[in-house]
């Protein structure tokens, strides 16, 4: 367990890397999307619209936490719009946002 949460935390902070030089959006209003969210760490999005089951395992692996609280932090998002930081990987905010 140990082993595919550094593997995934590795390939997510990897990816980051490669898009370090883009410049994320201008924040927009929220958008009704059917519960999908986006994931970022730091400034690196590395899930776009994907649907909140998803989200919640690959932030749990990341953050090192159970999937029922982040999935529950994620409809939340998904509701209302309203980022939220769920936890901080290598110096990172791992946040969920719409």
């Amino acid at each position: 367990m140990n082993i595919a949460k550094k593997a995934i935390a590795g390939g997510v902070l990897a990816g980051g890397l490669l898009f370090a030089g883009i410049a994320p959006a201008n924040a927009a209003p929220p958008v009704v999307q059917g519960g999908l969210v986006n994931v970022s760490v730091g400034d690196v999005s590395v899930l776009n619209n994907a649907h909140i089951g998803i989200v919640a395992q690959v932030v749990a692996q990341v953050c090192g936490t159970s999937v029922g609280p982040v999935a529950v932090l994620a409809n939340q998002v998904a509701h209302t719009g309203t980022p939220t930081t769920v936890c901080t990987s290598n110096g990172m905010p791992v946040t969920i946002s719409q």
